[in-house]
Protein backbone atom coordinates (compact mmCIF):
# COMPACT_ATOMS: atom_id res chain seq x y z
CA UNK A 1 0.00 0.00 0.00
CA UNK A 2 2.59 2.39 0.90
CA UNK A 3 4.79 1.52 -2.12
CA UNK A 4 1.50 2.06 -4.02
CA UNK A 5 1.04 5.54 -2.21
CA UNK A 6 4.19 6.86 -3.06
CA UNK A 7 4.43 5.52 -6.56
CA UNK A 8 1.47 7.65 -7.48
CA UNK A 9 3.12 10.75 -5.54
CA UNK A 10 5.87 10.19 -7.55
CA UNK A 11 4.35 10.20 -11.02
CA UNK A 12 1.75 13.49 -9.78
CA UNK A 13 5.27 15.24 -9.33
CA UNK A 14 6.34 14.13 -12.55
CA UNK A 15 3.78 15.25 -14.42
CA UNK A 16 3.55 18.43 -12.47
CA UNK A 17 7.34 19.26 -13.29
CA UNK A 18 6.65 18.20 -17.54
CA UNK A 19 3.87 21.15 -16.68
CA UNK A 20 5.88 23.77 -14.82
CA UNK A 21 7.42 25.13 -18.31
CA UNK A 22 4.40 24.90 -20.42
CA UNK A 23 3.26 28.78 -20.03
CA UNK A 24 1.56 28.42 -22.90
CA UNK A 25 2.50 30.75 -26.23
CA UNK A 26 5.70 32.88 -25.89
CA UNK A 27 4.72 37.23 -25.13
CA UNK A 28 4.68 39.15 -27.88
CA UNK A 29 6.60 41.84 -27.41
CA UNK A 30 4.71 44.77 -27.76
CA UNK A 31 6.20 48.68 -28.64
CA UNK A 32 4.08 51.57 -27.17
CA UNK A 33 4.54 54.70 -25.65
CA UNK A 34 4.13 55.99 -21.81
CA UNK A 35 3.20 59.49 -22.19
CA UNK A 36 0.19 59.87 -24.69
CA UNK A 37 -3.09 59.71 -23.03
CA UNK A 38 -5.85 58.73 -23.77
CA UNK A 39 -4.94 56.33 -26.61
CA UNK A 40 -1.14 55.25 -24.79
CA UNK A 41 0.17 55.66 -21.66
CA UNK A 42 1.51 54.28 -18.30
CA UNK A 43 -0.75 54.38 -15.12
CA UNK A 44 0.25 52.95 -11.75
CA UNK A 45 3.12 50.17 -14.04
CA UNK A 46 0.23 49.24 -16.59
CA UNK A 47 0.07 50.10 -19.91
CA UNK A 48 -3.16 51.24 -21.18
CA UNK A 49 -5.09 53.34 -22.98
CA UNK A 50 -7.63 53.24 -26.03
CA UNK A 51 -5.15 51.64 -28.33
CA UNK A 52 -3.34 49.01 -25.72
CA UNK A 53 -6.85 48.09 -23.98
CA UNK A 54 -8.06 47.46 -27.20
CA UNK A 55 -4.60 45.17 -28.17
CA UNK A 56 -5.63 43.50 -25.16
CA UNK A 57 -8.84 42.62 -25.54
CA UNK A 58 -7.97 41.15 -29.03
CA UNK A 59 -5.14 39.38 -27.62
CA UNK A 60 -7.37 37.47 -25.34
CA UNK A 61 -9.49 36.45 -28.21
CA UNK A 62 -6.99 34.69 -30.15
CA UNK A 63 -5.19 33.59 -26.85
CA UNK A 64 -2.13 35.69 -27.56
CA UNK A 65 0.14 36.83 -24.27
CA UNK A 66 1.46 40.77 -24.16
CA UNK A 67 4.57 42.12 -23.11
CA UNK A 68 4.62 46.02 -23.76
CA UNK A 69 7.50 48.13 -23.20
CA UNK A 70 7.90 51.77 -23.95
CA UNK A 71 10.38 53.86 -26.46
CA UNK A 72 9.94 56.83 -28.34
CA UNK A 73 7.55 57.13 -31.84
CA UNK A 74 10.26 58.33 -33.92
CA UNK A 75 12.27 54.97 -33.23
CA UNK A 76 8.90 52.60 -32.98
CA UNK A 77 8.45 51.46 -36.54
CA UNK A 78 12.03 50.74 -37.15
CA UNK A 79 12.24 48.39 -34.15
CA UNK A 80 9.72 46.47 -35.44
CA UNK A 81 11.07 46.36 -38.71
CA UNK A 82 14.23 44.81 -37.14
CA UNK A 83 12.75 42.74 -34.90
CA UNK A 84 13.43 44.25 -31.41
CA UNK A 85 9.40 44.28 -31.21
CA UNK A 86 6.79 41.82 -32.73
CA UNK A 87 4.27 44.89 -32.61
CA UNK A 88 3.35 48.47 -32.33
CA UNK A 89 0.48 49.89 -30.34
CA UNK A 90 0.33 53.61 -30.58
CA UNK A 91 -2.68 55.30 -32.71
CA UNK A 92 -0.25 54.57 -35.46
CA UNK A 93 -1.35 56.54 -39.08
CA UNK A 94 -1.40 54.32 -41.70
CA UNK A 95 0.18 56.51 -44.52
CA UNK A 96 2.18 54.94 -47.49
CA UNK A 97 5.59 55.60 -46.69
CA UNK A 98 5.33 53.10 -43.54
CA UNK A 99 3.72 50.74 -45.21
CA UNK A 100 7.24 50.11 -46.94
CA UNK A 101 9.01 49.27 -44.07
CA UNK A 102 5.89 47.53 -41.79
CA UNK A 103 2.39 45.65 -42.13
CA UNK A 104 -0.58 46.78 -40.82
CA UNK A 105 -3.68 45.06 -39.59
CA UNK A 106 -7.46 46.27 -40.46
CA UNK A 107 -7.70 49.71 -39.55
CA UNK A 108 -9.19 49.69 -35.62
CA UNK A 109 -10.02 54.02 -35.81
CA UNK A 110 -9.08 56.93 -37.81
CA UNK A 111 -6.95 60.14 -37.34
CA UNK A 112 -8.44 63.17 -35.48
CA UNK A 113 -6.12 65.84 -35.39
CA UNK A 114 -5.81 69.67 -33.75
CA UNK A 115 -4.07 73.08 -33.67
CA UNK A 116 -3.26 73.72 -29.86
CA UNK A 117 -2.17 77.16 -28.49
CA UNK A 118 -2.30 79.21 -25.34
CA UNK A 119 -5.15 81.32 -24.98
CA UNK A 120 -5.03 85.11 -26.30
CA UNK A 121 -2.25 83.64 -29.09
CA UNK A 122 -3.06 85.15 -32.74
CA UNK A 123 -2.86 81.51 -33.56
CA UNK A 124 -6.64 80.77 -34.97
CA UNK A 125 -6.13 78.25 -37.21
CA UNK A 126 -3.56 76.83 -39.99
CA UNK A 127 -3.77 80.28 -42.30
CA UNK A 128 -1.94 81.63 -38.65
CA UNK A 129 1.05 79.07 -38.50
CA UNK A 130 2.76 80.81 -41.33
CA UNK A 131 6.59 82.02 -39.36
CA UNK A 132 5.67 80.69 -36.47
CA UNK A 133 7.54 77.99 -34.46
CA UNK A 134 5.39 74.77 -34.29
CA UNK A 135 5.79 72.19 -32.35
CA UNK A 136 5.02 68.54 -33.99
CA UNK A 137 6.04 64.80 -33.07
CA UNK A 138 9.15 63.54 -35.46
CA UNK A 139 7.67 61.35 -37.63
CA UNK A 140 4.24 61.33 -37.11
CA UNK A 141 1.09 62.69 -39.39
CA UNK A 142 1.23 66.04 -37.74
CA UNK A 143 4.64 66.48 -38.63
CA UNK A 144 3.94 66.03 -42.40
CA UNK A 145 0.76 67.90 -42.00
CA UNK A 146 2.49 70.86 -40.65
CA UNK A 147 5.38 70.70 -43.68
CA UNK A 148 2.75 69.77 -46.75
CA UNK A 149 0.21 72.50 -45.61
CA UNK A 150 1.87 75.25 -43.73
CA UNK A 151 5.47 75.09 -45.47
CA UNK A 152 6.22 78.59 -44.28
CA UNK A 153 5.83 77.32 -40.64
CA UNK A 154 9.22 76.47 -38.37
CA UNK A 155 8.14 72.93 -37.44
CA UNK A 156 9.79 71.96 -34.54
CA UNK A 157 10.50 68.66 -34.00
CA UNK A 158 10.42 66.49 -30.56
CA UNK A 159 10.83 62.95 -29.84
CA UNK A 160 7.45 62.60 -27.39
CA UNK A 161 4.96 64.09 -26.45
CA UNK A 162 5.96 65.35 -22.84
CA UNK A 163 8.81 67.70 -24.47
CA UNK A 164 6.53 69.28 -26.95
CA UNK A 165 4.15 70.34 -24.26
CA UNK A 166 6.31 71.32 -22.05
CA UNK A 167 8.00 73.56 -24.78
CA UNK A 168 4.14 74.61 -25.42
CA UNK A 169 3.77 75.27 -21.83
CA UNK A 170 6.86 77.69 -21.48
CA UNK A 171 6.71 79.23 -24.56
CA UNK A 172 9.37 78.28 -26.63
CA UNK A 173 6.94 77.13 -29.49
CA UNK A 174 3.67 79.45 -30.37
CA UNK A 175 1.26 76.03 -31.62
CA UNK A 176 1.61 72.44 -31.06
CA UNK A 177 0.04 70.12 -34.12
CA UNK A 178 -1.15 66.75 -32.26
CA UNK A 179 -4.31 64.36 -31.97
CA UNK A 180 -7.32 66.30 -30.80
CA UNK A 181 -8.14 63.76 -28.08
CA UNK A 182 -4.67 63.93 -26.38
CA UNK A 183 -4.90 68.37 -26.70
CA UNK A 184 -8.19 68.13 -25.07
CA UNK A 185 -6.55 65.67 -22.02
CA UNK A 186 -3.55 68.69 -22.15
CA UNK A 187 -6.23 71.30 -21.63
CA UNK A 188 -7.81 69.78 -18.75
CA UNK A 189 -4.83 68.63 -16.87
CA UNK A 190 -2.79 71.95 -17.05
CA UNK A 191 -5.25 74.18 -15.84
CA UNK A 192 -2.31 76.68 -15.25
CA UNK A 193 -1.09 76.73 -18.46
CA UNK A 194 -4.10 77.69 -20.23
CA UNK A 195 -4.15 76.14 -23.28
CA UNK A 196 -6.81 75.60 -25.43
CA UNK A 197 -7.59 73.95 -29.10
CA UNK A 198 -7.64 76.20 -31.80
CA UNK A 199 -8.77 73.98 -34.25
CA UNK A 200 -9.52 70.49 -34.70
CA UNK A 201 -9.61 68.82 -38.11
CA UNK A 202 -10.65 65.29 -39.13
CA UNK A 203 -8.42 62.56 -41.46
CA UNK A 204 -9.31 59.71 -43.41
CA UNK A 205 -6.63 58.30 -42.34
CA UNK A 206 -6.55 54.72 -40.66
CA UNK A 207 -4.62 53.83 -37.72
CA UNK A 208 -3.28 50.36 -37.08
CA UNK A 209 -1.63 47.82 -35.38
CA UNK A 210 1.74 47.39 -37.02
CA UNK A 211 4.17 44.47 -37.75
CA UNK A 212 7.12 43.39 -39.19
CA UNK A 213 7.05 42.68 -42.88
CA UNK A 214 6.11 39.50 -44.01
CA UNK A 215 4.32 37.89 -40.80
CA UNK A 216 1.36 37.19 -42.06
CA UNK A 217 0.41 34.65 -39.42
CA UNK A 218 0.47 37.25 -36.48
CA UNK A 219 -1.43 39.95 -38.62
CA UNK A 220 -4.41 37.17 -39.76
CA UNK A 221 -4.93 36.53 -35.81
CA UNK A 222 -4.81 40.37 -34.81
CA UNK A 223 -7.37 41.02 -37.81
CA UNK A 224 -9.78 38.26 -36.72
CA UNK A 225 -9.49 39.12 -32.90
CA UNK A 226 -9.96 42.68 -34.39
CA UNK A 227 -13.35 41.59 -35.94
CA UNK A 228 -14.89 39.64 -32.82
CA UNK A 229 -14.01 42.76 -30.69
CA UNK A 230 -16.07 45.06 -33.02
CA UNK A 231 -18.91 42.43 -33.03
CA UNK A 232 -19.02 41.90 -29.31
CA UNK A 233 -19.49 45.58 -28.53
CA UNK A 234 -16.04 45.64 -27.04
CA UNK A 235 -14.62 48.44 -29.26
CA UNK A 236 -17.85 50.64 -28.34
CA UNK A 237 -17.16 50.24 -24.80
CA UNK A 238 -13.21 51.27 -24.74
CA UNK A 239 -14.25 54.17 -27.18
CA UNK A 240 -16.63 55.87 -24.96
CA UNK A 241 -14.28 55.30 -21.82
CA UNK A 242 -11.20 56.35 -23.64
CA UNK A 243 -12.06 58.58 -26.29
CA UNK A 244 -15.82 60.04 -25.64
CA UNK A 245 -15.63 63.07 -27.72
CA UNK A 246 -13.77 61.79 -30.79
CA UNK A 247 -16.34 60.94 -33.57
CA UNK A 248 -16.60 57.02 -33.74
CA UNK A 249 -16.87 55.81 -37.46
CA UNK A 250 -19.83 53.07 -37.78
CA UNK A 251 -17.69 50.66 -39.73
CA UNK A 252 -16.41 50.15 -35.82
CA UNK A 253 -19.92 49.64 -33.66
CA UNK A 254 -21.37 46.45 -33.52
CA UNK A 255 -24.21 45.69 -35.77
Amino acid sequence: MKKAILATLATALLLTACGSGDDGPAALRVGTLSDAPPNIYLENGNYTGFDNELLKAIAAKQNLRLEFSATEFSSLLGQVANGQFDLASSAIAQTEERKKNVDFTAPYNYEVMSIQAKEGSPVTDENSLAGKRVAVIQATVGDKWLTTTVPAAQAVRFPDYAAALTALKTGSVDAYILDLTIAEKNVTENPDAKLKVVKPFTTDVPHGFAVRKGNTELLGKLNEGLKQVIADGTWTRLHQQFLPTAPAAPEFQAS
